[in-house]
């Protein structure tokens, strides 16, 4: 018999998790039976926009969240995925799980040696689908645009970024810390901030690009969008990553109104949220494994040791930067 640990939420957080909120438990899973897999972690990402997979009020004791998660085949009964098989699925906080192959996608045979095998939930994985995705299909940017990019050193901005750069636009970033800044800057943004520091947010923008911008690609919403939002060039594209409004996670109160007076109505505002069904995107992640190798394109992992470090890994996300990695 194995032994499952899964983190389950023991109450709701209000404001800013903490650790009395989580719960780690043991569960004995049953046999395996016909066409079934067992499967063992390797890595958890903990992202922002999981915050909103968290189980309602009075459905507690439930694994928590959706994530991704890398899992290696230990045990099999389903002639697709033999033992030792690498595969790719949503699931929630729990080190050990029983499948019957429906979710599981598996790593590309063809896996350099030379990239971690991490990177399938991050910069192969959908961060970077998502930004490709919401940057080339949703926004539809063309040559020689200038696009911005909030939360510019995260999972995602970072890879909206320099796609849009290999693109040949130029590109603005927002990050919250020099640290992060210094990140962008390694990255190529042409133009690349601390929002948190600048005397004025709108005098900032207006200097990196007075003739202001053709694409706000927008994971932080609210007050930063509402100075955007003015900047922005008639017929330009408000792209907002669904789950992504990085300044409200924390919230406890009612949250401000974003502005957008009639001036302002001939922007293309476009919504956006990447199911699983984009990890079947061969092309993208073949090309994201081949951009990799070529060194065309960088990333940064913050990996935190452990299991049973999951929580605090999820709540200190938000201080790191680049795609956060608990690796089991």
């Amino acid at each position: 018999m194995v032994h499952a640990k899964s983190w389950t939420l023991k109450k709701h957080f209000v404001g800013r998790p903490t650790n009395s909120d989580f719960e780690l438990k043991t569960v004995e899973l049953p046999p395996l039976k016909n066409r079934k897999v067992l499967l063992e972690a390797l890595f958890f990402t903990v992202d922002p926009y999981m915050r909103y997979y968290f189980p309602p009020e009075n459905s507690y004791g439930f694994p928590v969240s959706e994530c991704a998660v890398s899992f290696r085949v230990v045990e099999s009964k389903n002639s697709a995925f033999p033992i030792g098989t690498t595969v790719v699925a949503p699931s929630g906080w729990t080190a050990h799980s029983i499948s019957d192959g429906k979710n599981l996608e598996k790593l590309l045979a063809e896996w350099p040696d030379t990239l971690p095998p991490s990177l399938a939930l991050g910069m192969v994985g959908m961060p970077s689908l998502t930004a490709y995705s919401g940057l080339l299909d949703i926004s539809g940017v063309q040559g020689g645009e200038t696009v911005l990019v909030n939360v510019a050193a995260g999972a995602v901005g970072s890879v909206v970024g320099q796609i849009a750069k290999l693109k040949g636009f130029k590109v603005v970033g927002a990050a919250g810390s020099d640290r992060r800044v210094a990140c962008l800057e390694k990255y190529g943004f042409d133009v690349a901030f601390n929002y948190k520091t600048v005397k004025s947010l709108e005098e900032t923008l207006q200097k990196a690009s007075p003739e202001g911008y053709d694409c706000d690609f927008d994971n932080v919403g609210v007050e930063f969008s509402n100075v955007v939002i003015p900047q922005i060039k008639k017929f330009g594209r408000l792209a907002i990553a669904i789950r992504g409004p990085i300044s409200t996670y924390n919230r406890t109160g009612p949250l401000p109104p974003v502005v957008v007076s009639r001036g302002y109505s001939s922007l293309r505002c476009v919504g956006f949220s990447l199911r699983w069904i984009l990890l079947l995107r061969k092309y993208e992640i073949n090309l994201f494994v081949v951009v990799l190798i070529q060194g065309k394109i960088q990333y940064h992992e913050h990996i935190t040791e452990g299991f049973e470090s999951m929580p605090p890994a999820f709540m200190g996300m938000l201080r790191e930067f680049g795609e956060a990695i608990v690796k089991a």
